[in-house]
Formats: C-alpha cells, sequence, structure tokens
C-alpha cells in the first residue's frame, strides 16, 4: 500500500462537476493499493495516518496529529501511485492492484480511520476525479507499507 499525503488547510474532490468530498484542515491521502496487499496492511496504514505527528504544536514543532488538531481526512483511490515509468515513455500500472482488489481495500482504509476517530472524506473508486487543495507548508510524505 503507497500513501501520498499532504498537509491542507483545505481539499476538496469533484466528479462530473460535483463536490462529493471535502475537508477543511487535515490530510489528504491518495492512497494507492498493491496486489499483495490486505487487511494487515490497511491497519498499518490507518494507524500511521492517524497518528502521523504533522501539525504544528505551540512551540512551532510538528508535534501534532490530524486526531490531535480534531481534523479530518480526505482519501482518494489512486492506482497511478504504482505506476512504473523505468522503461518506454509510457508508464505501466502492473504494480498496481486489479480494482476487485483495490476496491474493497480502498474501502476499509476509510472505514479504519473512521474506526480511529477522523471524519473521512472520500472520492469515488474509479472515477475521474479533480482535486483541489490548499497544502499547508508545503508537507507531502510518500509512505509505504513494510
Amino acid at each position: 500500500m503507497r500513501a501520498v499525503v499532504q498537509r491542507v488547510q483545505q481539499a476538496s474532490v469533484e466528479v462530473g462537476g460535483e463536490v462529493v468530498g471535502s475537508i477543511g484542515p487535515g490530510l489528504l491521502v491518495l492512497l494507492g493499493i498493491a496486489p499483495g496487499d490486505g487487511e494487515p496492511e490497511v491497519a498499518w496504514m490507518a494507524g500511521k495516518l492517524a497518528g502521523l505527528r504533522l501539525f504544528a504544536s505551540d512551540d512551532g514543532r510538528m508535534d501534532r496529529s490530524v486526531v490531535d488538531i480534531g481534523g479530518a481526512v480526505l482519501c482518494v483511490s489512486q492506482f497511478t501511485l504504482y505506476g512504473d515509468v523505468r522503461k518506454g515513455r509510457r508508464p505501466s500500472f502492473v504494480g498496481a492492484a486489479a480494482p476487485a482488489l483495490a476496491e474493497p481495500l480502498y474501502r476499509r482504509t476509510c472505514e479504519a480511520l473512521e474506526t480511529l476517530g477522523l471524519p473521512v472524506a472520500r472520492g469515488v473508486f474509479g472515477a475521474h476525479m479533480e482535486v483541489r487543495l490548499v497544502n499547508d507548508g508545503p508537507v507531502t510524505l510518500v509512505i509505504d507499507s513494510p
């Protein structure tokens, strides 16, 4: 499982000109699923995302998590995170899980974040989406599950 995580002041996702998910302060998570992923990766990623200390405490250090600040998560599925461009000019996506595996794991990751106390807005799996964000910092991390 791979996530690109951005600390945001706000973020939203549109499908067909309609906003389907939006948040204020929190994390925008672009989430990719690999063929070997399963429930252990879901639990690990949800725990990692909820506990990441990316928000400033009173002394200005990144000591607070999205849970600590009462923030939210906008989670958007993105199989292109597993795009391989080492050969040729067109990406290969053989490293991404098939939709039949990826969609349930994407949903389970969102549910696991909610279980950890986070409000979670979502994109639409498999749809063409437009993502808008105000990156705060900017702070952007790439996280791969073990």
